[in-house]
């Protein structure tokens, strides 16, 4: 496998996760649920 395969391969893994977190977030904004991140080692949920 080239670089450029590589690259390419990535940049549309990329693209593909960006729009799979857009989607998750519109559902949760749609439900009225909470997103759960991690921040400063602590779990929080947070409203979209």
């Amino acid at each position: 496998m080239t670089t450029e395969n590589k690259i390419e391969r990535r940049e549309k893994i990329l693209k593909g996760l960006e729009k799979a977190y857009e989607k998750m977030l519109e559902f949760k904004r749609k439900n009225n649920s909470e997103i759960v991140i991690i921040r400063e080692n602590k779990i929080v949920k947070i409203k979209p």
